[in-house]
This record gives C-alpha cells, structure tokens and sequence, in this order.
C-alpha cells in the first residue's frame, strides 16, 4: 500500500469560494487495477449521495466562477456559451493579457464534467484558473500563458447531469457520444442536438481554437484521435496529424505524476480507436470541423472520488495541465498571412507536405497557429484564393518558430492583379468583389458625367472634348 497525505479543501467565505485552505489527511492508496470504466451504476445508493459532499454544487461553482473574475479582472472575463437542458448558464473563464481582445496567438480550451458522474475535471480547472492568477508574474510558466495564450476553461458541461449524479444530461444523453461523426451516418441538423452540444458548436464558430482538452475520469490515459473506425472494429486508427497527437498526449502524460509509468497504456496514452471505438464523439468533430486538436484526458481512475483526495489529484495533474497550455507556444509554426499588395491580412490556409489537413488562418487579422511534433523537417505552405503560394522549410527542435507569409496576387496577361478574386465571408455569408471593380466604378463615373452633359442640353464641341479626353484612374 501507499501512503501519501492530501488535503482537505473548503472556501473561506462565500465570495471567495474558489480559494482553498489547507487542512492535512492522509489517504491510503492500493495498486491500481487497471481503467474503470462506469464506476456507479443508475440506483441512488446512500454512496452516492455522500460522494458528493466537499464538491462544489452548481450554485456554488457559478459563485467561484464570477468570484474569480471579481479577483483576477486584470487578466480575466467570464461569459456564457449558453445554457443546459434545465437553463444552468455554461460558464466560462477566459485567462489572457488581453481577455476579449483578438491578438495573434494561440486559443486554448479546456472543459470538465462532460458527463455529469465525473466532476473532478471541474474542481481542477478552478484550482487551475486560480493557480495562474495568483502566480501571474511571479512564476514563468503562468506568465508566459497569460501573455501568449488565449486560456478558456468551461469547469462544467453537463451541470445537470452533475446534479443529477449520472453520465447523461437532463435528457440522459451521453453528451460525448452527441457530436457530428464521420463514420456514422447521424442527422448533422445542430438544431435536433443537445443544447449543451450546441452550445460548444456555436462557440467554436465564433473563436478558433488551436488546440483542447477535454477532463474525464474512470481511467488514467491521454486519449487521442480517432475514436472511431470505419468497420466499427477496435484497432488503431490514426488521424492525418498522428504524430503531433502523440506528441501533445506524451506532454500531458509525461508532466504526470505517474500516468506515463501505466502498464495498461505504453507511455500513459492512447489511440480512442484503439482502446475502445466510440462515435458521435467531441473530439474528432473538434479536429474535423473546427481546427482544433483536441485530447481525452482521463486523469483519475476513480470517476468520483472523495472530496479529501482532490487536492492530491491537483498535484497530480498541475504541471500536465500548464504544460499541456504551455505547448501552443513551444512547438509547431505560428505567423501571419500578408498581401504584398498593400499588406492587408489574409485569411489563408496553411498545408505542411506529407500531412493531409489544412489550416486556415483567423478571418480578422489572418494568424494561424498550426501543432506540429518537435523535432523534425518540415516544408510549409501559405495559400490563398487570387493569390501565389509560397512554400518554406522550417526545422522544429525544441522550440516553435514563427513565419510569416507575404503572398504576391495572381495577374492576368496584361499585368493586372487578380487579387479582387479572393472571397471575404462574415458568419454564412459572402461578398465576391469583382476582379473589373476599378473598371465599373470607372464607367459609373462616365456615365454620370453623360447625364450631367445631356440634362445641361449643352452639345458644344468643347464639351464633345471634354468627354473624349484621358479619363483618370479610380483608385480604391
């Protein structure tokens, strides 16, 4: 047996329900017997009832929510995504130098309590919000994420099913089995899903997130895509980007008290598929739709353990968390999209040779961010419509780089740019500017000065020259 000794946590008043103090206890662990999958069945034991308590209800959880914002305002804000079933808001924090404001740099996501009956997810991420606020300038790797990262943390997804002590929601839907999938012909009409799965599809329509994490319990494995084949058979099936998700799993289970020490998974992670195929799951639709690499962190083999063993659990997971965050910004290539023609951003794509999957720079101020696994040769190339690609070799040993692209305007013939081609989109729709569009203002110039002539009824021969002479350039 081993014994380690933990601590006990409790607010110290009602507004600052997300600080914690300590008080010791110690806990007694035997060896691990391997993942546990559904550790309570659907009855409303006694157990259940008390393996709650020292968790944060939704009341209380919403209070350390916007008790953080109230702390930490600086480097801060707290919205809502939406709400669930029963109209709990989906709360969420985003931790930045900048909060609201879009920069150049990363997007991160972590979210907990996906399913209801696995709360420690939720009780972390607000250890770690308040982590990072209180060591903001004063540790390097808080500091270095509040400056260059963009941190959203949504501790719960599924408050209803929370409340209700089971894996569904209010409707008893496996939230993670709700999503759009690709091997499984289901109805893809967002309106017919869950509000809470909605509500996560709306949100990455409206930030583009780099990379993501989802917090489960019941196993102790970093879980990367795909979760599903297309037999429906359990074996291994790797995504385009297999290497780099290895590579984001490694740094979480490495950073790890001891996930990456597993004898059930080499090196603490795992392929989904290879584990055990799931569909209609959050994290393939993440990398497929959205551009976001997304990761299953099941990070405690209990999916609902006694409040007392949480902050050992915290510890457990702390470095594996920020390192996890901190990842966007060692490694992969960052930059920007320009035209040589005026320098005005592009939202183009980005496609490294040998890895079918591309990705598209922001719309606004057109960065992109695009994970890559150190330690290797790779030829990048920025695209855009109207425009010419260009392609450039980069080499990843420890560290990211950063590169950006100026790309020069396709031209006709004559010498003209093309660059009036490229197509601008604002939510679903889109404004194609005419690649003549200096040529039909020109017109509509001539022919109102036609019309001034003939309403004047004056058909001198000095105004006849006047009409006919050198016309000057419209410049847009």
């Amino acid at each position: 047996m081993l014994k380690h000794c933990n601590y006990h946590h409790h607010p110290k008043s009602e507004n600052e329900a997300c600080l914690f103090h300590p008080i010791p206890l110690c806990l007694e662990y035997g060896p691990r017997t391997g993942s546990r999958r559904h550790l309570f069945e659907d009855d409303e034991s006694e157990t259940r009832v008390d393996v709650a308590q020292g968790y944060m209800t939704n009341t209380e959880l919403e209070r350390a929510i916007k008790a953080f914002g109230q702390r930490c305002s600086n480097i801060s804000r707290v919205y809502s995504i939406g709400e669930s079933v029963n109209g709990v808001p989906l709360w969420v924090i985003e931790i930045s130098d900048k909060p609201g404001e879009e920069e150049p740099e990363p997007a991160f996501k972590y979210i907990g309590n996906v399913h209801g009956d696995e709360p420690v997810g939720r009780e972390l991420l607000m250890l770690l919000a308040n982590w990072i606020c209180d060591n903001y300038l004063k540790d390097p790797l808080a500091t270095s994420i509040v400056d260059s990262v963009h941190l959203h943390i949504l501790p719960s997804m599924n408050p209803d099913g929370f409340l209700l002590r089971r894996r569904g929601n209010a409707n008893n839907i496996d939230l993670n089995r709700d999503f759009p999938d690709q091997f499984v012909p289901v109805n893809d009409y967002v309106n017919g899903r869950q509000p809470e799965t909605r509500a996560i599809m709306k949100w990455l329509r409206e930030i583009q997130f780099t990379a993501s994490a989802s917090l489960h319990g019941g196993a102790l494995v970093a879980n990367y895509p795909w979760d599903g084949t297309q037999d429906k058979r359990k074996n291994y099936f790797a995504c385009p980007d297999d290497e780099t998700f290895r590579f984001l799993a490694s740094v979480y289970s490495g950073s790890h008290h001891n996930m990456s020490l597993s004898k059930e998974f080499e090196g603490g992670i795992t392929n989904g598929a290879s584990w055990y195929p799931i569909y209609g799951g959050m994290q393939d639709w993440n990398y497929i739709h959205a551009g976001c690499f997304e990761l299953t962190l099941e990070i405690s083999d209990n999916k609902w353990p006694i409040a007392n063993e949480l902050l050992t659990l915290w510890e457990y997971n702390k470095m594996s968390m920020l390192n996890l965050v901190a990842s966007l910004i060692k490694t992969g290539v960052h930059g920007r999209i320009f035209s040589s023609d005026g320098g005005r951003p592009l939202p183009g794509f980005i496609v490294i040779k040998g890895i079918n999957y591309t990705v598209q720079a922001s719309r606004g101020i057109a960065d992109y961010h695009r994970l890559l696994a150190s330690g290797g040769r790779y030829e990048v190339t920025a695209s855009a419509p109207g425009y010419k690609s260009k392609t450039t070799g980069i080499w990843l040993d420890k560290g990211g780089t950063n590169v950006d692209f100026v790309l020069d305007p396709n031209v006709n013939l004559r010498g003209i740019p093309l660059r009036s081609a490229f197509e601008c989109r604002w939510g679903t729709r889109s404004v194609i500017w005419d690649t003549h569009l200096e040529v039909y203002l020109l017109l509509i110039v001539i022919v109102g000065f036609l019309l001034f002539l003939c309403k004047r009824r004056t058909y001198s021969r000095l105004k006849q020259r006047q009409l006919a002479g050198p016309k000057r350039p419209v410049v847009v």
